[in-house]
């Protein structure tokens, strides 16, 4: 008896639902509050250096809204500490379909790269299927898609791990894999696209990059990195939606500077991007692909 007057008074008890009540807006409306890792380049830091800080700004102009920061590194707790603690109402890179945040439309689709030295036998290789390839000491990070499509073609037996999730702050294991790989420890190494154009190109000899779209129909190693608000602010999300499709040539020219291996956002396609899209032809992404904890690790970003 008490639990059905219980229920006549409730929300679900009358003709209204509860998913029809007006939820809370969180929102600050006078700053663009953005969650960041302060040592995660090529994505942030806190001296504003990284692509993601670029994109922040583009946002901010946008919107007429100053960009201010929360910094928390992107590891265990990052999502518990800012975004979900109110701290901040915005993450620049996440990887789509993971339901720790509501994504936003994907602002760029990349995929993983094969890196190595100039003149050490894999010069032209394109493909981890490569016959060239196999018996080589090959640098991946554990968990990745990358290791992924490299276990499909039997190069696993000699692989040197690096680690996935960690504080930036105080190591960075895509600066250790193209040190390993300029000194000769390793032949080549695998590793998510955007990071490996960046690094390759510092504190040494450039190396090499390619983007495996040939792999692309082998295993899932492309993915679409969105923009993460907390799970509820769908106004927020339409919002930075519509910022979106307004500046998304600004958004590619940014990646593009940086390197970012850009592809076309199309699960069957594996063209690359060469050149600023205009917003006529940045649709939004199609809805259901998905970027898991499992293989992506969105929590930074870097499957």
């Amino acid at each position: 008896m008490l639990a059905s007057a219980a229920a006549a008074f409730s929300p679900i008890g009358n003709s209204a639902s509860a998913a029809d009540a007006p939820k809370a807006d969180l929102v600050n409306r006078k700053e663009l509050r953005v969650c960041a890792d302060p040592s995660d380049l090529p994505f942030s830091n806190q001296k504003g250096e990284g692509f993601e800080n670029k994109i922040a700004n583009i946002i901010g102009d946008e919107l007429k809204l100053p960009v201010v920061y929360t910094w928390f590194p992107k590891a265990t707790g990052f999502v518990r500490m800012t975004l979900n603690a109110k701290k901040c109402d915005l993450v620049i890179g996440w990887g789509q379909g993971d339901d720790m945040v509501l994504n936003t439309n994907a602002i760029y689709r990349s995929t993983t790269a094969l890196i190595y030295k100039k003149g050490t036998g894999l010069d032209g290789v394109d493909a981890l299927s490569d016959p060239r390839l196999q018996g080589k000491t090959i640098g991946m990070q554990q968990g990745s898609a990358g290791a992924t499509l490299a276990a499909k073609y039997g190069l696993m037996a000699n692989v040197h791990g690096y680690p996935m999730i960690v504080d930036r702050r105080y190591a960075n294991p895509a600066e250790d894999m193209m040190n390993d790989i300029r000194k000769g420890d390793i032949a080549a190494g695998i590793l998510w696209g955007p990071i490996a154009e960046y690094w390759a190109k510092r504190d040494g000899d450039p190396l090499v990059v390619v983007p495996l779209v040939k792999d692309v129909g082998a295993a899932r190693i492309a993915f679409r990195i969105t923009m993460g608000v907390r799970n509820g602010d769908d106004a927020w999300k339409r919002t930075l939606n519509e910022v979106i499709r307004k500046r998304q040539g600004d958004i590619d020219k940014v990646l593009l500077d940086y390197g970012v291996p850009l592809l076309v956002d199309d699960d069957t396609s594996t063209e690359m991007i060469t050149k600023p899209r205009t917003s006529a032809s940045a649709e939004p992404s199609p809805s259901g692909a998905a970027s898991t904890a499992a293989t992506p690790a969105p929590a930074s970003a870097t499957p």
